[in-house]
C-alpha cells in the first residue's frame, strides 16, 4: 500500500473516533436527551429558615431569614419555601420561632378554626362576635390590629323631669340620646373563628349584592382579642348594654422594637359623637321649626 493511502486511512480512522466520542458526550451531557424516563431527584434543596423569633402579626423582612441547603430525605420539609423573595413582606399569621422552616401555613389567612391560642404575657384572650358590617366584612385575620367603636342607644340615657310637688319622675320623649365613641384602640387579634354561613332558604344559594361579588348573607365571625383587664370589662359592658364594631388598623401602625415588643401609636383622642356634638362641632343643621298659621275659628256669641 502506498504511503499516501495509508495516511488517508489513518486520518479517516482518527476522524471517526473523534466523531464517536463527540456523539457519546453529546448524548450523555446536559444538551442531550436522556433515555432514563425517571431521572434521579435532587438529594439537597434550599429551605427558608427564620433566624430569629417572628411574633404574630409581624411583617417579615430580609434580616429575619436565611436560606440553607438541606437533605430532602431527612432534613427538609416538603412544603418549605425555597427563596426568601417568596416570604419577605408577608404578615405572620402564627408565631414563628427561630430555626423554623417557613411554610405557607404560617401566612395562611383562609383558616377558619382556632386550634391553639398563644396569649401574650399580661393580656387576656376575649371573644367578640361580629358580622359582615360590624366586623369589616369578616376579613379580620390573626395578627391584625383593631379598634373597638362602642355605641349606646338613646334609651340608655333617658332625659327625665322631676315633679317638685310629688317627686314623680317623667321621661321626656323625642330626644336623641345616642352616644358613640372609639373607646378601645390597638388590640391584636390572636385568632379568629369563622363558622359556616347560614343555610340558604329553600335550598337556594344567596344572591350576591348587585354590582359586587360579595354575598350579604349575615356571615358571623368570632374574633379572639388580646386585651388588658380594664379593656375586658369595657368590652363586656358593651356586649351587654350596647353594640360593638371593630375597625381594622394597618399593621404598619404597630412596629416592633429590637426585642420584638409592639410600639403602640398614641391614642387618637377622639371626643365621641352625640347629636349635640354633630350640630355644634360638625355643623349638622338643626331642622327649623315651622309655625303653622291656622285659619280663624268662628266663635259663638253668648
Amino acid at each position: 500500500m502506498k504511503r499516501s493511502n495509508r495516511l488517508v486511512l489513518l486520518v479517516g480512522v482518527f476522524l471517526a473516533v473523534i466523531a464517536f466520542v463527540g456523539i457519546a458526550l453529546l448524548l450523555g451531557g446536559n444538551g442531550g436527551v436522556s433515555n432514563n424516563p425517571n431521572p434521579t431527584p435532587p438529594s439537597v434543596l434550599p429551605a427558608v429558615i427564620a433566624v430569629k423569633d417572628i411574633p404574630l402579626g409581624t411583617t417579615v423582612t430580609e434580616d429575619m431569614l436565611t436560606t440553607q441547603d438541606l437533605r430532602v430525605d431527612t432534613e427538609r420539609k416538603t412544603t418549605a419555601f425555597t427563596s426568601t423573595k417568596l416570604v419577605v413582606g408577608a404578615i405572620a399569621r402564627r408565631k414563628i420561632t427561630a430555626g423554623t422552616q417557613l411554610e405557607a401555613a404560617y401566612f395562611d389567612t383562609s383558616s377558619t378554626a382556632c386550634s391553639t391560642i398563644d396569649v401574650p404575657t399580661g393580656l387576656r384572650a376575649m371573644a367578640v362576635q361580629v358580622d359582615q358590617v360590624s366586623g369589616v366584612g369578616t376579613v379580620i385575620n390573626s395578627g391584625d390590629f383593631v379598634d373597638a367603636v362602642i355605641g349606646f342607644t338613646g334609651d340608655k340615657f333617658p332625659v327625665v323631669t322631676l315633679n317638685p310637688t310629688d317627686n314623680t319622675i317623667t321621661v321626656v320623649a323625642g330626644l336623641n340620646g345616642t352616644s358613640v365613641k372609639l373607646l378601645l384602640e390597638g388590640m391584636q387579634v390572636l385568632c379568629r373563628q369563622l363558622p359556616p354561613p347560614p343555610a340558604p332558604a329553600n335550598g337556594q344559594a344567596p344572591a350576591p349584592a348587585s354590582g359586587s361579588g360579595v354575598s350579604l348573607n349575615g356571615q358571623q365571625e368570632i374574633v379572639i382579642l388580646g386585651v388588658t383587664a380594664p379593656q375586658a370589662e369595657i368590652m363586656k359592658f358593651s356586649q351587654l348594654d350596647g353594640s360593638i364594631s371593630l375597625v381594622l388598623r394597618s399593621n404598619a401602625d404597630f412596629p416592633r422594637d429590637e426585642a420584638g415588643n409592639i410600639i403602640a401609636p398614641p391614642p387618637a383622642g377622639t371626643n365621641g359623637v352625640t347629636l349635640k356634638i354633630l350640630t355644634t362641632d360638625f355643623a349638622v343643621p338643626i331642622p327649623e321649626l315651622v309655625e303653622a298659621v291656622l285659619p280663624a275659628q268662628a266663635t259663638k256669641k253668648p
